[in-house]
């Protein structure tokens, strides 16, 4: 992980772009789970929630979802607090059983597609009866892998973003909003 101070973290905060303020992602959060909620809330998925990212949109999806579902996470990284992606990283696959279940996989973003492709890969080899993907934002940037999202929030344009979930070396994911790195 790269090291950086408090305040090295406060001035790329305030140096920021807000692309989208708290309330734009929370109205975006309103529409995915009613989307959700009528594709899904009589299948009783099992959501999981990739960590340490989809955190924050799992949380919010969850008190917006008023049916029955179960809960568990997985924890894949590429980018393990750096700024640049690398290779997929195992830390924790769930402990509920996804054989037979509808799956929602909850993440903070879809940029080339990497990391939900290989665990999308990973639940269907485990059996599961179907596999959604529900992704706060997804970046306008190229894609690696030829697959689109179930469940979209919002679009952002080929920038290091951060808040709701998503990390600036490993800091800000707490931000309310979500914001993008001053460009140099």
């Amino acid at each position: 992980m790269t090291s950086i101070t408090t305040t090295e973290v406060q001035a790329v905060l305030n140096d920021a772009d807000v692309l989208y303020a708290q309330d734009e992602v929370e109205a975006a959060l309103d529409r995915m789970a009613a989307e959700i909620t009528a594709n899904l809330s009589s299948k009783n998925p099992l959501l999981l929630c990739t960590m340490i990212g989809g955190i924050v949109t799992a949380g919010k999806l969850l008190t917006r979802l008023n049916f029955p579902l179960t809960i568990d996470y997985v924890h894949a990284s590429r980018y393990r607090g750096d700024t640049r992606g690398a290779d997929l990283h195992w830390i924790a696959k769930p402990t509920e059983s996804i054989a037979g279940r509808e799956v929602l996989l909850i993440d903070d973003i879809f940029d080339e597609g990497l990391t939900l492709k290989a665990l999308i890969e990973y639940c269907e080899a485990e059996g599961a009866a179907g596999v959604h993907t529900a992704v706060l934002v997804e970046k306008k940037c190229t894609k690696q892998c030829n697959f689109g999202v179930d469940y979209l929030g919002l679009h952002v344009e080929d920038r290091y973003v951060f808040g709701y979930g998503m990390d600036y070396k490993g800091y800000l994911r707490n931000a309310a909003g979500i914001y993008a790195v001053k460009e140099s």
